[in-house]
């Protein structure tokens, strides 16, 4: 599920991605929730993470285990075992069955990459994440904000080794900027790479500073459409709408002549290509921050299909009292 992406290794062969309901990788839900039986090991079913409560699923085909009980279909539920436990024995009782993987075999097509931008054409969200999925590697670690970076980073197939930060469960808009702070200062052998909306990085904008004073080298996303485009696709309204601010000029002014720092705004698919050589190159050293400039509009169909079932979900009229 989508809080343990990073958790289980992405290059396994019978790796088949994440299951997010209507939003889940393509070709994974439709395996999940056919199957005959299906084990949740930790979930937590909220309206963020079921999609609206918008899951195919039916209890009494279900095993879910918590961290110190199993629940099987509608019960019983059974006490005081551990999950670390239960999963040990499970797996020593379990015959071998690959029908679920064949099945997901035989109805697989692979992803087509988007189309190249026409020269000088306005960059698109789905063009930048093109571009970050190659820059993935054993090396380097990705941190998704809250938005709809949540959506492109899933789609992201992590290598071998490749670090994952993900947190979804309150939906804490600005989080990621202090977590690219904590994790590359944790982290030293890794370089991290943060995508951040322009909503969320002006909650926490001021950890930056700190990455400099630590001499931190991650490469920074900061992807300017000018507003909360999440809450846009729950409930739209005037406050969604945030003051533009000049993020590489911020940056520069926090920067200061003091530590190692370098800025770019981008576009185009031509200045982001630079830009990405540019920070894998000569400033690979550097703490890089890269301001992408997109539409307001511009966003993945994911975020589109989640956020109407959210707002299905928990929209109600107001309280006349």
């Amino acid at each position: 599920m989508p809080s343990a992406k990073g958790l289980v290794p992405e290059h396994h062969p019978r790796f088949i991605g994440t299951y997010w309901g209507a939003v889940s990788t393509t070709f994974c839900a439709e395996i999940v929730e056919s199957a005959d039986a299906y084990l949740f090991a930790g979930p937590i079913f909220n309206d963020y993470s079921s999609v609206g409560y918008s899951l195919l699923l039916k209890r009494e085909k279900a095993v879910i285990v918590q961290p110190d009980r199993v629940v099987v279909g509608n019960g019983p539920a059974f006490g005081c075992i551990l999950m670390t436990e239960f999963l040990d024995a499970l797996a020593k009782r379990l015959d071998r069955n690959t029908t679920a993987y064949d099945n997901y075999r035989r109805i697989f097509i692979p992803d087509r990459e988007p189309p190249n931008g026409q020269p000088d054409e306005p960059l698109r969200v789905n063009i930048l994440f093109k571009h970050i999925k190659e820059l993935l590697s054993g090396d380097t670690a990705i941190i998704a904000e809250t938005g709809d970076s949540w959506f492109n980073c899933q789609k992201l197939r992590l290598p071998e080794g490749c670090g994952y930060e993900f947190q979804m469960q309150y939906g804490s808009i600005g989080w990621s900027v202090g977590a690219t702070l904590g994790y590359a200062q944790a982290a030293k052998d890794k370089r991290v790479i943060s995508c951040i909306g322009d909503g969320s990085f002006q909650m926490t904008a001021q950890d930056v500073s700190t990455m400099l004073r630590c001499g931190q080298k991650s490469i920074i996303f900061l992807i300017n459409n000018g507003g909360y485009t999440i809450e846009v696709e729950i409930h739209d309204g005037p406050y969604n709408v945030i003051k533009n601010w000049d993020y590489t000029g911020l940056i520069d002014a926090i920067h200061n002549s003091d530590g190692n720092c370098w800025t770019k705004k981008v576009r185009t698919e031509e200045e982001l290509i630079e830009a990405i050589a540019t920070a894998t190159g000569a400033k690979k050293d550097c703490l890089c921050f890269i301001e992408i400039i997109v539409h307001k509009d511009d966003t993945s169909k994911e975020l589109l299909e989640w956020g109407s079932r959210v707002s299905a979900a928990n929209s109600r009229p107001p309280n006349p009292q």
